[in-house]
């Protein structure tokens, strides 16, 4: 051992590790696999708060992004700040005038579409949101962006949940959106239709922080070759992960089940005693127009 002491290599070599460098080293293990649970997704506030909720480490932000800096990891980054649209120009009623608050399940619905590439062209999708538990409700994905897509969304949400006559559903001015037959299906299932004002994303703006998870912690995230293929994976996304699994600072950094389950009474009965199961879900989606996968030749 050139240019070492005798003693600072003995020490070296036959000191044991204090207490504070065993919980560090036991705190890097429960970091790691958090992180990697969420799919490489979270951050440091995230991992911080399932360390709490999971394993009751109440521990120190700086130290949790140290740790993660040492193990080289790093949660995904959010969407660029954009300048606020001003388009302000409605044409419908607004019911919820930016108020985006529900003591309740079922009270208040958001939904609205979004899009991604692939190697075989765009594919939409359109999801159905419960503002109170931040809880996908209902989705639907198609090659094309036609009513279809929000009437199949809305079916699913309808047929999972229990609404009301004073339950909302918000959405911006999309043309499938006021087509007829959503005005129709919404009228059908006693719902309560609202709009937000012409070409201003902050009149759904919990609906686009959703689409904004989504694009970063699985949209974005690679290139999708076939349509099937993102389908899929926004299925397994949403039912799989986001809503049993996903931590929302909103919720306290519960996940939208833990969130429902926690505020759910036995007088009041489960929040959404209806089920749809995801394989059905998934046969469904798969079977539709356009993703059916290709049959190879005999």
């Amino acid at each position: 051992m050139v240019g070492l002491d005798r003693s600072t290599y003995y020490d070296i070599k036959f000191r044991k590790p204090n207490d504070r460098e065993i919980r560090r080293l036991l705190l890097a293990d429960a970091i790691a696999d958090i992180h990697a649970r969420s799919r490489g997704t979270y951050g440091i506030l995230r991992i911080k708060a399932a360390l709490e909720l999971e394993q009751g480490l109440i521990v120190n932000t700086k130290l949790v992004k140290r740790i993660m800096r040492e193990l080289g990891l790093r949660g995904l980054p959010g969407p660029k700040k954009g300048y606020k649209n001003l388009a302000n120009a409605p044409t419908c009623e607004d019911l919820v005038q930016r108020q985006f608050a529900a003591t309740g399940p079922n009270q208040l619905w958001l939904t609205d579409i979004t899009e991604h590439e692939t190697s075989e062209g765009k594919l939409y999708c359109c999801v159905v949101l419960d503002l109170y538990s931040r809880k996908v409700v209902g989705w639907a994905i198609e090659r094309r962006c036609e009513a279809v897509l929000v009437l199949d969304a809305l079916d699913k949400a309808g047929a999972s949940r229990v609404t009301s006559a004073s339950t909302v559903i918000h959405s911006d001015h999309g043309s499938q959106f006021t087509s007829w037959a959503f005005t129709e299906n919404v009228r059908r299932l006693g719902l309560i239709s609202s709009m937000g004002t012409v070409g201003d994303c902050y009149d759904n703006a919990p609906m686009e922080s959703f689409w904004g998870s989504m694009q970063i912690e699985l949209l974005n995230r690679q290139k999708w070759r076939t349509r099937l293929e993102l389908s899929l994976a926004i299925a397994d996304y949403i039912e799989h992960f986001y809503n049993p699994d996903r931590r929302h600072s909103s919720l306290g950094y519960l996940t939208p089940n833990e969130y429902e389950d926690l505020h759910s009474t036995p007088s009041s009965g489960p929040l959404c005693p209806k089920k749809w199961s995801t394989e059905w879900g998934q046969a469904h989606m798969v079977g539709a127009r356009g993703l059916e996968p290709p049959t190879s030749a005999v």
